[in-house]
This record gives structure tokens, sequence and C-alpha cells, in this order.
């Protein structure tokens, strides 16, 4: 039975995320299997989803789907309380591979592929990251060239460096690929576009041409069958060619509705941005079913008599121990909330501008959230000590599988430095490389300013600070120390971009990485801050919102405590304004302890997935 707390937490698509946990709940965990007896399983499971319907949310009502983007990503999400290889499986086969043939593939694409990719009766792969290009996708050096006498395109690998690599569902059970390629034709190259190459025929084997290698036992995730592609001169039917924004005549003729190779591949990229926010949502159940393990282990285990009675406390009655656990599921609360905007933001996005501040929202969001999980899942594993080390207590699964979330999907350090970028103001409406060379030629020659913009809760927010005083508890001073962090690293940003030359740019810029990452977490701070008061202020009931706007006290002056060095050197604290705020931190713990178990209960999560034995 839901409460007031956890229909807040359901949000917008609260219907569809509680079925989609009760199909998660009849699915069976299964523990200590082999690789490949592990491989076969999850496939299995996708079957099982298949035949449930889960992939039909996010698809055209046209083949058989809902047409609700937004509901297929909490679908996703909720995958996450379960098996994380079963989730990303699905993530690739449905998200990645199917996500691509719908956003670059035009009506012909559509009609022959996707309702075999919905039901699963053709697996694909999405084949973007190469051995020596993971992060400069712009650079790919996969080719792709049209031969127009066989109308054909040739798709070759030309060195190690360019073969596919980490590759989900390549290994095993991928027959068709998302291949992205440089695209040629007479003689003339056009940018990176998307080609569907077969892999595999329909006894299992490899095409002619393709080489097939499997990319050994991982630290996690080994229910996905990631795999290497090598191609040796593959011809594929000029109609193979997913050419929404790029197509090729049959005589090797060139068009494009976009001009422009940079802005065509930011565009094909952009459509592509559901997998990234997916990864922060998968990423953020991980951790809340970590979270939900710890805190229900600290609330039984107990450890060292008090002397006034003689009896063994309860582990999380210790300020230590909360000071580990609740300040987390506080920034889980808060990345929920912030998630769940951005969500909305991806099912409703009308027009370019929303687009680019949606595509910059995703990668703050996915950088944060999946370190976030990696770090809370870690302290989460010490907080239960020998027993979290334990495999049949799920969180050393949990940190392994969830270790490579900060590098796919965009590598965090680079995707915070495309949040910076989208902070100045000039470099908003303009289209140019990704690489720290491209950057620094634009802001060598660009007047770089500043504008800070509230992204939720506008009016609650401008009242809060327009009334707020200097406590600090008072939601306005908090919300104005976020705001001002942000515009004074920004600004100082700035300022020191500007002072590049032509010969000079790509030195400055580099020299100021750790200014950018610095301001881009600032910036996201900042959001997740603004979306989880836009939550409060949604709430209804009021002992539920007394309670939330603790847990949003703790996430904000936690925030301010972990970057405390920051708000002293600036003079926005003073040393004894400093200590105040650990002390506010300490007193939130202890006033939420009482609560710990009714904050992560309300995560929802099935029971048959918290199948640790320290807490059952």
């Amino acid at each position: 039975m839901r409460d007031a707390l956890g229909d807040l937490l359901d949000g917008r698509w609260a219907a569809l995320r509680r079925n989609s946990s009760d199909l998660l709940g009849k699915l069976e965990p299964v523990r200590d299997l082999g690789r490949e007896e592990y491989q076969a399983w999850v496939f299995e499971q996708l079957r099982a989803l298949a035949a449930a319907g889960h992939p039909l949310i996010g698809f055209p009502a046209a083949y058989g789907g809902r047409d609700d983007v937004g509901g297929s990503v909490v679908a996703f999400e909720v995958l996450g309380f379960g098996d994380l290889s079963l989730m990303v499986k699905a993530g690739v086969q449905w998200g990645l591979f199917g996500g691509a043939v719908q956003a670059l593939g035009t009506q012909a694409h559509h009609d022959e592929y996707l309702p075999a990719i919905m039901s699963l009766e053709l697996p694909g792969c999405f084949a973007m990251t190469e051995t020596g290009h993971g992060s400069d996708v712009q650079h790919l050096r996969t080719t792709a060239t049209y031969d127009p006498a066989a109308r054909e395109f040739v798709v070759h690998t030309p060195d190690v460096g360019a073969r596919k690599d980490y590759i989900g569902n390549a290994a095993r059970d991928g027959r068709l690929a998302v291949v992205f390629a440089q695209l040629v034709t007479g003689g003339e190259a056009h940018g990176v576009h998307a080609l569907l190459v077969p892999i595999r025929d329909a006894s299992g084997a490899p095409m002619p041409g393709v080489r097939i290698e499997d990319c050994g036992p991982k630290a996690g995730l080994n229910g996905v069958d990631n795999g290497r592609l090598t191609f040796d001169h593959v011809r594929v039917p000029r109609s193979a060619l997913l050419d929404r924004y790029g197509s090729v005549s049959v005589d090797g003729e060139y068009s494009s509705p976009i001009e422009g190779v940079g802005r065509r591949f930011f565009t094909m990229l952009g459509t592509l941005v559901r997998g990234r926010i997916s990864v922060a949502g998968g990423a953020g159940s991980a951790t809340k079913k970590a979270l939900a393990i710890a805190v229900r282990y600290g609330l039984t285990r107990r450890q060292f008599t008090r002397p006034d009675s003689g009896e063994e406390v309860v582990v999380l009655d210790y300020l230590a121990h909360q000071r580990r656990l609740l300040p987390a599921l506080a920034t889980s609360y808060a990345l929920h909330f912030a998630q769940e905007e951005l969500v909305s933001a991806l099912h409703d996005v009308a027009d370019d501008r929303g687009q680019r501040e949606l595509e910059s929202r995703a990668a703050g969001l996915k950088a944060v959230a999946t370190w976030h999980a990696t770090a809370t899942i870690q302290t989460c594993r010490e907080a239960c000590g020998g027993a979290g080390y334990l495999s049949e207590n799920l969180l050393a699964g949990l940190k392994a599988d969830t270790d490579v979330f900060t590098t796919f999907e965009g590598d965090n350090t680079v995707l915070l430095q495309l949040v910076a970028k989208g902070l100045l103001t000039s470099y908003r409406d303009h289209v140019g490389d990704l690489d720290p060379w491209g950057m620094a030629r634009f802001v060598a020659d660009q007047f770089v300013g500043v504008v800070i913009e509230r992204t939720a809760a506008r009016a609650i927010i401008d009242r809060l600070v327009s009334g707020s005083s200097d406590a600090l508890l008072d939601r306005g001073w908090q919300v104005r120390q976020f705001e001002d962090r942000e515009r004074h690293v920004v600004e100082g940003l700035a300022r020191r971009l500007r002072r590049a030359t032509p010969e000079s740019a790509f030195d400055v810029f580099n020299a100021a990485q750790d200014h950018v990452l610095h301001a881009a977490r600032a910036h996201v701070d900042r959001v997740v801050l603004e979306a989880f008061v836009a939550a409060v202020g949604r709430c209804e009931d009021a002992a539920t919102a007394a309670l939330l706007d603790q847990v949003c006290d703790l996430y904000a002056l936690s925030t301010i405590e972990a970057d405390r060095a920051w708000f002293l050197e600036h003079g926005r604290l003073t040393p004894a304004r400093a200590k105040a705020v650990t002390q506010a931190v300490n007193d939130l713990c202890a006033g939420l302890r009482p609560h710990a178990r009714r904050l992560v209960d309300a995560f929802g999560i099935p029971e048959g997935w918290l199948g640790a034995p320290i807490i059952t």
C-alpha cells in the first residue's frame, strides 16, 4: 500500500511505474550462474519482458506501441531494482538499437524493422564506440563508402583502433547492428551516419566479412554479451542507411535537410539523448536499492553497549552511521525529483532550444547521478561491514554492475564539460566541435557571457529568495548560496576564457578544465535543488511535506558542507558559520533517523529483489 510519500515519488507516470514494478516482481532472481548460463538466463528474461509488453511503451502506436517516450524511461528505471544485466540488455535492445532505428530511420525502416525489434524476433546492437574513439564520436574511423555501380555501401574497419568495441548484444545474441561510420560518396566525406549492418545469419554464424569477438569477463554486468565487431569491406544495400538526416541517391548524390556536418552530427546525436537519461535513472534505482539494504540492516544490527542500560546499540543510532547513509539518502531523493523533471522534459520537448537544454541537463544529471551511485553503493557496502562484502547480500554485485555507468553513455568528465559550455551565453545557439580545441577556438573569438536561469518552480523559488533570512534552514538562503556559487564560478570561467588568443586558445581552455568541471557541478547542484523544492511544493499532505522539508534541508546543507572550502575561500561563510552548517547536518541526521525506514520503503522496490539475508 503506497502512502503520500510513495505517491509523490511515483509522480507523473505513477500507474506505469507500479505496473512495471509488478512485472519485475514476477521475475525471479538467480544467483551463482556461470557466465554463459547467466547470459542465457538474461536473454530468457528479456523474452519474458517482451511477452509482457514492456518494450511497447516507447514505440509508435502505428506499430503496436504506446508513443510514451517518458514512460519508456520510467519503465527502464524500474528494471534497475532488479538484475542490472537485464536492465542494460533491455536498454541496448529497445533503447539504443530500437531507439536508433526509430529516431534516425524513416518509415521504410520502421515498417521493416520495428515490429521485429519490439517483439525480440530481431535482436540487435548499437555499434558506435570504437577502440580508439570513445567520447570523440565525431571522429570515428569506420567508413561507409557508397558504390553507385552496385548501389551499395561498403562498410570497413581500416585499422584495429576503428573496430567497434564493448558493444552490448554483439558477442552472443545480436543479428543486426546499427553501425556508426564516416559516410563517403563521390570521394567526399559527409560525417558520421548510421547504417543497418547484418552481423549474423539465421543460424547464428557471423556474416561474410564480419568478425565478432567476445570482450570476455568484465568487472560486472556479465549477463550482457559485450563484443567487438570488425568489418572487412562488408556490403549493404543503399536502403541500409538510416536516412532521416542524410540520404544518398541511387547515383551517389548526398543530400540533407540540415546544413553543415557539425550541426547534422549534433542533431542526430540529440535524438539519442534518451539513452543517457535512462542511465541516470537506472543508476538512481541501483543506488536506492543499496540504501534500502544498508538502512534496513542498520536498523537491526547492534554493536557495543550503552553504559547506562547495558543494551547493545542499533548501529543507525550512531551519528557516524547516520552521517554515512542519510545525506546520501537525501541526495537520492533530490536526484529522483531532478530525474523526474528531466524525463518530463524529454517527453514534452517541442523545439530546438528545448532540445539543446535537454541535452545539457541530461549530460549533467547523468554524470552526477552515476558518480553518486558509485560513491553511495561503496558507502553502503562499508556500512554493512563484512556482511556487505558477501555476494548473497547484493551490495557487491551492485557495486560491480554500476561501476561502468560513469563511463558508458558518455564519460562523466567529458559530459560535465558539455554542461559548462551550455552555461556560456554565446555558445547556446552555436554548434561546434566537442573537442577542447573546437571549444577554445570558439571562446577565443566570441564574447563569452553568463546567464543563470531557474529551471523549476520559478514562482516558488522567487518567493523563497525574496523573503529569505540568513538562517541556515531558510530555503531561500540555501537557494541563494547555490545560485551565487554557480554565478561566481561560471563568471570566473568566462573571464579566464576571454584571455585566449587564437594561438593560445587550446592551452587556455586546457588549463581551465578544473574550473570548467566545478562550474558544471555547481550548475547541476542548483538544478537538482530546484527540482526538490518544486517537489515539496507539489506535496499536498502536510506531514509528508514537513518530512520532505527536512530531507531537502539535509541535501542542501550537506552539499554546502561538501564544498565548504569554496564558500570559506570566497567569503560566503565565516569559519563559525561553516561549523554551524556541520552542526545543522548532524541535527538533521538525528531528526531523520526515526524516518529512515519509511524513506527507503517509499522507493517501492519489489521485496523479492531485496533478498539479502542480512535484512530478511
